[in-house]
């Protein structure tokens, strides 16, 4: 068994989805495993990652759409001190993911033909996002 991990760093300009699948695409066949596992990891509390559709840039605007109405920036929080768009920045983290595994197959990840990675921003200014992508296999 081998492995192979490597950071990304990724600048997002604002909230939204950004796609990140040709970066890790790039980790996956810089480790030279065939058979195996990439697991990512974003090391943050405000953004989170997803496998979403790549086909049609709706489905992203839906998403964003749908995750603004249910934690807006209008409400009141507790927990204020680092704007308004923090706390519900937080919640859509823990709705979402912060690690994903996708299955190594012939020395690609085996995503479906209308997937891709995507790093989805919670926070409404540019931030600077670190992503641990871990491969491990043969």
């Amino acid at each position: 068994m081998h492995q192979h991990a490597q950071t990304l760093a990724i600048r997002t300009p604002g909230s939204g989805l950004f796609d990140i699948t040709s970066k890790v695409k790039a980790v996956v066949s810089q480790s030279a495993i065939t058979n195996g596992l990439a697991t990512l990891f974003i090391r943050h509390t405000s953004a989170s990652l997803t496998i979403q559709e790549n086909a049609d840039p709706d489905v992203l605007v839906d998403l964003k759409d749908f995750f603004e109405r249910i934690a807006p920036f209008t409400e009141t929080y507790q927990h204020a001190t680092e704007g308004p768009d923090d706390m519900p920045a937080h919640i859509k983290s823990a709705l979402t993911a912060t690690s994903l595994s996708v299955p190594i197959s012939a020395g690609r990840m085996a995503l479906g033909t209308w997937q891709g990675i995507y790093v989805f921003e919670h926070r409404t200014r540019a931030h600077d996002r670190e992503i641990v992508v871990h491969v491990m296999g043969d």
